[in-house]
């Protein structure tokens, strides 16, 4: 399973790359207000430090606006994903630009056949949102399985992103489906990292190691 990175904070950005495991990184509206940066030159940045692939929303509502405004976006890097939200404008670009070879991400998914319409248009990615259904007393991870079975049941090679994961234990059940992708916030990849046996487990041992002879 590949790890994104959901945020525009290139200090965490940076340091997720450091660790070696980020394979991309997903953005939102939301995400680049936060950040006190022209969008370009924050958008051309996050590209020039990872790799994979890097999604930027369009927010135009128009078929024909939200063409104009992904291959804009898509010029800014080599490495750029134009995320677009489901609907029926959306799905009208998605066919427009996954034909002219610009990879799309489409988001906002909360249901199977919102993804199955999304990877027939085209769409190189689709975005379920897990944590908001989990919200309204829907289980996300339901939908990750039912996104999973139709894709493989018609051998489509649309991949997805699991989204708006809120704890570990979203990521864990996404690697059990196998999901193509996990995105997750820089606050959850810490806790995945940590365990309280392993603090403990090397605490002793450094602890231990200072009563070795030595020399």
């Amino acid at each position: 399973m590949k790890i994104f990175l959901d945020t525009a904070n290139l200090q965490q950005i940076k340091e997720a790359a450091n660790w070696g495991i980020l394979d991309g990184v997903t953005t939102n509206p939301s995400l680049i207000s936060m950040e006190n940066i022209p969008f370009e030159d924050l958008v051309k940045e996050i590209c020039r430090v990872v790799a994979g692939p890097v999604s930027v929303e369009c927010v135009s509502t128009k078929a024909k606006d939200i063409i104009k405004e992904a291959k804009g976006l898509a010029k800014l890097a080599d490495n750029i994903v134009v995320k677009i939200p489901i609907c029926l404008e959306g799905l009208k670009a998605i066919k427009v630009l996954s034909s002219e070879g610009i990879h799309v991400n489409t988001t906002l998914i909360f249901s199977p056949l919102q993804a199955l319409l999304a990877a027939k248009a085209g769409a190189r990615y689709v975005s379920p949102f897990v944590g908001r259904l989990d919200d309204i007393s829907h289980d996300g991870m339901d939908l990750v399985d039912q996104i999973l079975t139709i894709f493989d049941n018609y051998g489509f090679e649309t991949e997805l992103i699991v989204a708006s994961i809120r704890h570990p234990l979203h990521f864990v059940e996404s690697a059990l489906m196998g999901a193509d992708i996990a995105t997750v916030p820089f606050g959850v990849l810490e806790k995945i990292i940590k365990h309280p046996l392993t603090d403990i487990g090397m605490e002793r041992f450094i602890k231990d190691w200072g009563k070795v002879k030595r020399g």
